[in-house]
């Protein structure tokens, strides 16, 4: 097979962006030229790479393993750069990291904080749920990913850096929420709401909710904190939700915490990639402000 490097940067941004004229403006060439290029890649590793159904750019099993593999070779490039710049004396590249929705309440600060350390390093975070985060740490698509709950069947280096302690909301003003402790099956009658699924604390709520031996007469399934937030605030139901998700003017102005038995659940922060894989030094770096970071906090 004869595919230049560019080739396989513009095979790959195609394959990311599900759109040749997408892939074509992120590599700076014409349409027509990128569509010329895909075509000789195609007839270079001789097999179909990718259908096009209904305007849909949709891989081949031949295409995904392509992306894979330019994946893999454009990540390793982009650190032998980094290592090139880093023996310079120079601290520019690129930082990918992708994390779990709940994660938006503290990494913006972390990367805040990161980024007037290092100005010259571009940052790209995707805010995604636990599904779609897991996802791209299959397909390695970035440095970092953050989350409650890694995935049991990958070979991960884990590290925990931040206690995720998982709260009881209510309305304000609930009637229960004067008492010093609420046993759970106080809460038999009312409506739970809970995130969708496979996210990282719905995995931990139905955990504690089986420890206990609980089972909630109604349940009503949201897909983000906020509008779990809104429908308690809006007296739909109470619900377990991550601390981090509350501000304090959510409790003064609509939101109470109740002080139910087994609360605050436990769960913890974690940053994770896949063992075999060789992370940037930007990476490297970050990874350590995150966890020096954590810890400053959890001080305070």
């Amino acid at each position: 097979m004869n595919i230049t490097f560019r080739q396989l940067r513009l095979f790959l941004a195609t394959a990311e962006t599900g759109s040749v004229s997408a892939a074509a403006r992120a590599m700076h060439v014409t349409q027509p030229t990128a569509s010329m290029q895909l075509r000789e890649i195609t007839e270079s590793v001789g097999m179909p790479l990718y259908d096009i159904i209904g305007r849909q750019l949709h891989l081949t099993d031949a295409g995904r393993q392509l992306a894979q593999t330019a994946r893999s070779i454009v990540g390793e490039w982009e650190n032998f750069e980094q290592s090139i710049h880093a023996m310079q004396g120079l601290t520019q590249g690129r930082l990918r990291v992708a994390v779990v929705s709940t994660a938006k309440y503290f990494i913006p600060r972390l990367l805040g904080s990161f980024c007037e350390s290092h100005p010259h390093i571009d940052i790209s975070l995707e805010v995604l749920n636990r599904d779609g985060v897991v996802q791209r740490l299959r397909e390695s698509r970035d440095d970092l990913y953050v989350m409650t709950t890694p995935p049991s069947d990958m070979d991960l280096q884990d590290q925990v850096f931040l206690a995720n302690p998982l709260v009881m909301i209510a309305p304000r003003g609930h009637a229960l929420s004067a008492r010093q402790r609420i046993a759970l099956s106080a809460l038999k009658n009312e409506r739970f709401l809970l995130r969708e699924k496979g996210s990282g604390t719905r995995l931990a709520t139905d955990r504690y909710f089986a420890e206990q031996s609980f089972d909630p007469a109604s349940r009503l399934e949201l897909g983000s904190n906020e509008a779990i937030k809104e429908a308690v605030a809006g007296h739909l139901g109470v619900a377990v939700i991550s601390r981090h998700a509350i501000k304090a003017m959510d409790l003064k102005k609509d939101l109470c915490l109740l002080p139910v038995t087994g609360t605050p659940i436990a769960s913890q922060w974690h940053v994770v990639y896949p063992k075999a894989k060789q992370i940037s030094p930007i990476a490297t770096v970050f990874q350590a402000h995150l966890i020096a970071q954590a810890r400053l906090w959890a001080k305070d």
